[in-house]
């Protein structure tokens, strides 16, 4: 065949000949849902008449979307980084512009537009180290072991490609909590390794339970090899902030199975519930003496997309290894390296956070005030969340402890239930399709994280404005209600 004199040919990249494992991947936080949400925003915009006058995204955590005013601060030293003309300017406070300059004075050629080195500026991996100090009551931290990253989650995948390997039986397992935040399950995915769910105890506050960690780990040792077990702490979706003795179990288990712990840590400033207190696993691994601290492996992550900050488009963060084989941390070092730099606004963002005013300082007052202004924004909103839906016919949802989501679980009719299924759809997936048509809501199923069978939830963040969120939480209500009512 030709047409206008060239000849047809087939394509080299189809989805035949692609990478099979990519077809594997999903990422529920921007899926299906979320592009009928654009495409009803870009209808809205055309006048198209709707039962709303407006898309609320409550699906994913990006705080500044959602109206959240960024911390002066952090925005101060970055702007002085990207145009330092401006240290000139008086109306910049003194201490951001020494940060500045230090800063600066640590990129080559003194502009944040040249390359870093691999593992992020030594200066603020310094930093880093002195901040992981700090937050963990003085337990050292070696610069050397701290790489910085595009945010969190690059981290997290590069230490995942370093564990992967085997076929059949010797795969490499990977525990990880259900509800998942669902970039393990896409990047294990991607990777061909195995996913092996443990269940955290919704009917105890989403609670870990060891016992549940050795049923899966027992089971997933029939068909792979588990070398690694994921926590995410506080929550993501569950909102849980795991306590102390629960910590200690895992890091017993893990030592005890030898397991590499992951623990995803970037929701640390976010503790709302009374009684709730954040303990790093770093810190907790150290105080349980040197037979744990000399043994068990633990990579941790954080990240400058949520906390106070919420500065989730300048793609910052970091990891600490610790007991790495050194071998392994070279070739951690040789494949961070491949991709030349984590971008280094992101840096000089991260390193505002971990090394921020201090009493008496000029920018301290108003960074603190707006930090907790922040924090305790939140907190309301987690509480007016959890009893709203604590109250409302249909709904169960536990205590929002940290974090910046609600995963309620939801009440379906046996009906709602067959017109998914007739529809190809989850039952969940089939509730949040049919909010977000009639009300502009758009929230995520519980069945794109993971989920007990027979359970149905959704995730949803607690970000938006308090007023906009008090109407979002009473349109959902009266939705349900009406939803139970056509399906009963």
């Amino acid at each position: 065949m030709a047409e206008n004199g060239l000849v047809q040919r087939d394509k080299v990249l189809t989805l035949e000949s692609m990478n099979p494992w990519i077809k594997k991947v999903e990422y529920a936080v921007r899926g299906p849902i979320v592009k009928r949400a654009v495409e009803l925003e870009k209808e809205l915009q055309k006048g198209v008449k709707k039962p709303f006058t407006e898309v609320i995204r409550a699906n994913i955590g990006d705080a500044h979307a959602m109206g959240q005013k960024p911390i002066t601060f952090l925005r101060q030293v970055s702007a002085l980084c990207m145009y330092p003309e401006l240290l000139d300017d008086p109306n910049f406070p003194e201490d951001a512009k020494q940060k500045a300059r230090r800063l600066l004075d640590a990129c080559g050629g003194h502009s944040v537009g040249a390359y870093s080195a691999s593992p992020g500026i030594e200066l603020i991996r310094q930093d880093v180290a002195s901040f992981i100090e700090h937050r963990d009551g003085g337990i050292p931290s070696n610069p050397d072991n701290i790489f910085l990253s595009t945010g969190a989650s690059d981290a997290i995948v590069t230490i995942l490609k370093l564990l992967v390997s085997g076929e059949g039986r010797s795969r490499t397992g990977v525990l990880i909590p259900i509800p998942q935040y669902p970039l393990y399950s896409a990047a294990l995915a991607e990777l061909n390794a195995v996913q092996i769910n443990y269940y955290l105890d919704e009917e105890n506050c989403w609670a870990l339970n060891v016992g549940e960690l050795r049923r899966a780990l027992h089971e997933a040792r029939k068909r792979c090899h588990p070398r690694a077990l994921c926590i995410i702490n506080p929550g993501n979706p569950t909102g849980q902030v795991q306590s102390r003795k629960c910590i200690e179990d895992v890091i017993h288990f893990a030592w005890e199975e030898q397991l590499f712990l992951l623990a995803d840590e970037v929701y640390q400033d976010n503790i709302y519930a009374e009684g709730s207190q954040f303990h790093s696993f770093k810190k907790v691994l150290f105080e349980m003496g040197p037979k744990y601290s000399g043994a068990v492996e633990l990579a941790s992550f954080h990240s400058i997309s949520k906390c106070f900050m919420g500065e989730c488009g300048f793609r910052g963060g970091y990891m600490e290894v610790i007991n790495m084989d050194p071998a392994v941390q070279e070739q951690l070092t040789k494949l961070v390296s491949v991709r030349l730099c984590p971008p280094v606004t992101g840096q000089i963002l991260l390193d505002a956070v971990v090394n921020r005013p201090q009493p008496g300082d000029p920018s301290y007052e108003r960074f603190n005030q707006e930090k907790q202004a922040v924090l305790s924004a939140l907190a309301e909103k987690a509480r007016l969340t959890e009893e709203t839906f604590r109250q409302a016919p249909g709904f169960h949802c536990n205590p929002v402890q940290g974090a910046m989501y609600a995963f309620p679980r939801i009440h379906l009719p046996p009906r709602a239930v067959k017109a998914a299924q007739a529809q190809g759809q989850a039952p969940d997936m089939f509730f949040c399709r049919q909010l977000l048509e009639e009300t502009g809501i758009c929230i995520v199923p519980g069945s794109g994280f993971g989920q007990k069978e027979g359970t149905y939830h959704f995730r949803m963040t607690i970000l938006p404005p308090l007023e906009k969120l008090q109407i979002l939480l009473q349109k959902m209500c009266q939705f349900h209600v009406k939803f139970i009512q056509e399906y009963s």
